[in-house]
């Protein structure tokens, strides 16, 4: 990394106009930054952030959203639905729940994948750049020799 940027130089309105830039990222050093949960210390880290509240708040609704319901309507979420004839928090336990699991992970990866491309992340140039350094990863942050 060529040089280390200051927070104020993160949150510069010149640096939030135009993040799709790969040099903008490549001049964050995002090793030495304090990760936060509560206050993300770069605009990357803000952003997804978002997204992963937003899927977690998805997640706890959809998840415990039945049996809450369930427990405060108990004549509705007990009837039976009238094609399947399963009660209906039956039918939103044992489907509702796994499969909105797996379209949240769905959704999830897109909207990285997504972030990734407006701040010029390129995880192939990233693999490609190791291979070409002769570099192996290893597990504990060192090198192998």
């Amino acid at each position: 990394m060529s040089r280390e940027s200051t927070e104020s130089e993160i949150d510069s309105p010149a640096a939030n106009t135009d993040r799709s830039t790969a040099p903008d990222h490549d001049e964050v050093d995002y090793l030495s930054r304090e990760v936060n949960l509560l206050k993300p210390s770069t605009p990357f880290m803000r952003d997804h952030l978002k997204i992963i509240w937003a899927g977690f708040i998805a997640w706890a609704l959809l998840t415990f959203g039945p049996p809450v319901l369930t427990y405060f309507a108990p004549a509705t979420m007990t009837a039976q639905l009238p094609v399947i004839g399963f009660p209906a928090h039956y039918f939103l336990v044992a489907v509702l729940s796994p499969t909105s699991s797996l379209v949240l992970a769905f959704v999830y990866s897109r909207k990285r994948d997504q972030l990734d491309r407006r701040y010029g992340i390129d995880h192939a140039a990233s693999k490609s750049r190791s291979k070409s350094e002769g570099e192996a990863a290893v597990t504990d942050g060192g090198s192998v020799e």
